[in-house]
């Protein structure tokens, strides 16, 4: 008896499965019909691990912003990678969903370093979602900038418009910040404090980009909703690396809550841009 495999041809960006009858088909469709489901989403993981090796040699001087993709090519490569990474990830947290299967340490990790990937791909192309306040928030001079770092919401009666983390100047303007400014490179800080917030904050926008449209009394733009989501899952992800130079994910491993936030974040995310 044949048994599902992965295809995944030299050059391919990413993989994808092949069903016993030979043809294409997504993860989480495949363990519904598998008889040992609990060995296909391991191995989704594990080769998705594998893709990210490749697909960080192949276009890390672009990733990682040394220089812009060429028109052709660079730039449909980069289009590619971005849209199977959603695809994958997206196919894993349905997996999991369908299965019961629960997220683990490493799930976070592969699926955040995917996340950031993509995000950097298409930052890359310049086509990165529109950024909370974006127009809105004075650049930084230089030097240091007495003020409050604070987590900002747009709107509150229409929180799919997300937020950002900005300094609270004594002069009155704001100025951008980061989570990793926040947590490194910020004094008199609380830190469980803001990550606390951070975590609030990207779990709401989640959940709000799996309602169905329509719902409540303002309905999202799935435009800006999506900017938003993929700036905190961004800007979360950019402050647990490992290193400076490095997409690996770090996450404690009392914290399987962080794991399971990023999955959720990742595959709405996903669903967001796919048009779902």
């Amino acid at each position: 008896m044949s048994r599902p495999r992965i295809a995944q041809a030299d050059g391919q960006i990413g993989f994808h499965w092949v069903s016993p009858a030979g043809r294409p088909i997504a993860l989480d469709e495949l363990v519904l019909q598998d008889e040992e489901p609990e060995r296909l989403v391991p191995t989704h993981l594990e080769a998705l691990d594998d893709s990210l090796i490749i697909a960080a040699g192949r276009f890390g001087e672009l990733l990682g912003g040394g220089r812009s993709p060429q028109v052709g090519a660079e730039r449909a490569d980069l289009h590619e990678l971005y849209r199977v990474l959603d695809r994958l990830n997206r196919e894993y947290a349905r997996a999991l969903a369908v299965t019961g299967l629960p997220v683990e340490i490493r799930s976070g990790q592969i699926i955040g370093a995917s996340a950031l990937i993509a995000t950097r791909a298409r930052m890359a192309l310049g086509i990165a979602g529109p950024t909370p306040f974006a127009g809105q928030l004075t650049d930084p001079r230089i030097g240091v900038v007495a003020g409050l770092g604070q987590f900002q919401s747009v709107s509150d009666d229409e929180p799919w418009r997300g937020g950002r983390w900005v300094v609270q100047s004594e002069e009155g303007p704001r100025y951008p910040l980061s989570l990793s400014m926040l947590l490194f490179d910020s004094s008199g800080v609380n830190k469980d404090a803001a990550l606390v917030e951070h975590r609030e904050a990207l779990s709401t926008l989640s959940s709000l980009a799996g309602q169905p449209s329509g719902d409540g009394e303002s309905e999202a733009d799935p435009v800006v909703l999506g900017g938003a989501l993929e700036w905190l899952l961004f800007d979360w992800l950019m402050a647990h690396r490992e290193s400076p130079d490095s997409a690996a994910i770090e996450i404690r491993k009392e914290r399987i809550e962080d794991a399971a936030m990023i999955v959720a974040a990742a595959a709405a995310l996903a669903g967001l841009r796919a048009g779902d």
